[in-house]
């Protein structure tokens, strides 16, 4: 390959297949470099060091998941089927990237670890999303009024043994989908406005 026509999506794409075989400790620029047949200093021109083309690779793998959630975060439609949607479709992201490749999500793990600013952004559009959608549904009259962001935190650490890849080990539990209806119908109860006397 040219190192001229080289682009970043190109070396983050080589950058992931060789975490993936070689492991986060073991991988070097001078690895993806050489994976794309290019000089180490090509890879430096767009990304000024390793720690800065880990923390893309990282960014990469989380917009993976919030981009899907941020398009049901924005349709329209009552609140509380969105939330739940929004929900389902993090759950299964998440189990998706931890259960079915476990090798690349140990990597993916590995990365976040060192790359605290981009899963704090992370971590902030998911509140921002689903506080739209709360958001909408105090507008609507369907979910009790308050802060919607502070709302939202709330959301996904009530939620959180069910997508933070900390509890990926509970995830196999025949239980874990009846657990998440359990919580979600008290999620329901405590988001509805009050009763009307």
């Amino acid at each position: 390959m040219a190192d001229g026509s080289l682009t970043p999506e190109q070396i983050l794409d080589a950058a992931e297949d060789v975490l993936r075989r070689f492991g986060p400790q073991k991988t070097t620029v001078v690895d993806v470099a050489r994976a794309l047949g290019v000089s180490h200093g090509s890879i430096y021109r767009h990304f000024p060091s390793k720690t800065a083309l880990r923390e893309a690779v990282a960014r990469r793998w989380l917009h993976r998941v919030a981009a899907p959630l941020g398009q049901i975060a924005a349709e329209g439609g009552p609140a509380l089927p969105r939330l739940r949607r929004w929900l389902d479709r993090l759950i299964a992201l998440k189990r998706a990237k931890v259960l079915d490749e476990p090798e690349l999500f140990a990597v993916y793990h590995a990365l976040s670890d060192d790359a605290g600013d981009v899963i704090d952004a992370h971590v902030a559009e998911l509140i921002d999303q689903v506080a739209r959608i709360l958001a909408d549904g105090m507008v609507a009259g369907e979910i009790r009024l308050g802060e919607p962001k502070a709302m939202a935190r709330a959301v996904l650490t009530a939620t959180a043994a069910f997508h933070h890849p900390a509890h990926a080990a509970s995830w196999r539990d025949p239980l874990i989908d009846q657990t998440f209806e359990a919580v979600f119908d008290l999620l329901v109860t405590a988001l509805a406005p009050p009763a009307v006397a």
